[in-house]
């Protein structure tokens, strides 16, 4: 044989191998970066006063452990970190990713180092995002397993000095834990002595990417009634949730689907965020280029978003509806073949929320959805309108009423634990992927 034939045979198998090596990622958990810390509306928050002193100084010294859910399982994952709203650059550290075992602490060996760029520090800029280097999970030996259905990520990171502003998610509905300020990088344990305090909110990170080859993205994407505003805490049932398990029933990992949703969120404003942050994060508009189309393997939109619009903004139908048909447009040209639908807001009939209980917001609400229903824009509409409300008073079905974390009657316009899962069952699988389950 020849050495040029040698040669040519060698660089197939490099080629070969650096084809089968290199990553197929999918987004397997998103929390949608929707501004600067404490702007937001978190659920069940503990005190912070002792683990963030001060919003203005942010994170000093001090190492972050955040529990995620991943929805699908690979070899391998990735980070990103978002100082989107910070007004400084930020410095991290110490970053680790392991699987958890029970609060802060982890399954013994589990926890794996972070780099950025084959470095173990990364400093982001105001406004931008890092993603890390593949981290490799070897605890996941077969990313099917049915064990490893539903188990969590603890992501641990160091803010070398002081942040600043933090940029963070206000509803995770999920505990994660902090060590105290001065405290330095203590991400690589795996117990929870270093990790004092408790937050039901996301920091910096917003994105957890898997490899896995073969699987899409499909994104919820709205406001508090995503996000999962009176759901339970820690019970991972939001709407999306109780979707997602039925799409792994069905499907196995052929979908992965993450949640965008933001307490508060407006289709078309705020106008003004950057001078007026506001608990809603910026428009459905404005954070579709983060929040979806950065996305790696999107194949679906699910969209539930508009009546934050009449009862917080005041905003016109017309307005309203014009900023959902710029969504679609602008996600149809830059992802094609996206599939998207878009569900019908469900009622707020005499909310005692603010004003969205008043008459002309449910005017509006229904003129809203004729629109959805007649567009003719979008590859289906969701029926969530009629899987919530009591056809007999308009309202909220009095079942679905009641906060599932804080108690009480609720408010008439967030669905509780057992709403979200009609509203996660109501969906066509069938009519989504176009494919028979």
């Amino acid at each position: 044989m020849s050495t040029r034939t040698t040669a040519a045979i060698a660089f197939c198998l490099l080629m070969s191998t650096a084809a089968q090596a290199a990553p197929s990622w999918v987004a397997s958990w998103t929390a949608s970066a929707q501004g600067p810390y404490p702007v937001g509306n978190p659920t069940a928050q503990p005190e912070l006063k002792f683990a963030l002193p001060s919003p203005e100084a942010g994170a000093v010294d001090q190492t972050f452990r955040l529990i995620v859910r991943p929805d699908v399982w690979g070899r391998a994952a990735r980070i990103r970190l978002s100082n989107a709203f910070g007004t400084k650059p930020v410095t991290f550290d110490g970053a680790h990713v392991g699987l958890q075992n029970t609060g802060a602490v982890l399954v013994a060996g589990s926890n794996r180092s972070v780099t950025f760029a084959g470095q173990s520090q990364v400093t982001v800029a105001p406004g931008q995002s890092a993603v890390s280097d593949p981290i490799a999970l070897p605890f996941v030996t077969d990313p099917s397993d049915p064990m490893l259905a539903n188990r969590k990520l603890a992501v641990s990171f160091h803010v070398a000095g002081e942040s600043g502003k933090m940029t963070w998610h206000a509803k995770a509905l999920t505990t994660s834990y902090l060590s105290g300020p001065h405290t330095g990088s203590v991400g690589g344990s795996d117990n929870e002595t270093a990790f004092p305090y408790s937050t039901t909110s996301w920091y910096f990170l917003d994105e957890v990417d898997m490899d896995a080859p073969g699987t899409q993205t499909v994104v919820a994407f709205g406001d508090s009634i995503t996000d999962g505003t009176a759901s339970t805490l820690n019970g991972d049932d939001r709407w999306p949730d109780v979707f997602s398990r039925r799409v792994h029933a069905a499907y196995g990992s052929r979908y992965s689907v993450v949640n965008e949703g933001i307490g508060g969120n407006m289709v078309s404003g705020p106008s003004d965020y950057a001078q007026n942050p506001f608990a809603g994060g910026v428009s459905a508009l404005d954070r579709l280029e983060r929040d979806v189309l950065s996305l790696p393997a999107i194949s679906t939109v699910l969209f539930l978003d508009g009546i934050n619009d009449f009862g917080n903004g005041g905003y016109e139908v017309s307005k309203v509806t014009d900023g959902l048909r710029s969504f679609v447009t602008r996600l149809r040209a830059q992802k094609p073949g996206v599939r998207i639908f878009v569900g019908l807001l469900t009622t707020s009939v005499n909310s005692t929320n603010g004003g969205y209980g008043a008459p002309a917001i449910e005017k509006k609400r229904l003129e809203y959805n004729d629109f959805i229903r007649s567009a003719g824009i979008f590859d289906g509409v969701i029926d969530f309108d009629s899987a919530t409300r009591d056809a007999a008073t308009g309202e909220l079905k009095a079942a679905f009423q009641p906060n599932s974390t804080t108690g009480g009657a609720g408010d008439r316009l967030h669905p509780n634990r057992a709403g979200y899962a009609a509203m996660g069952n109501v969906i066509d699988l069938s009519a989504v992927f176009g494919i028979a389950k």
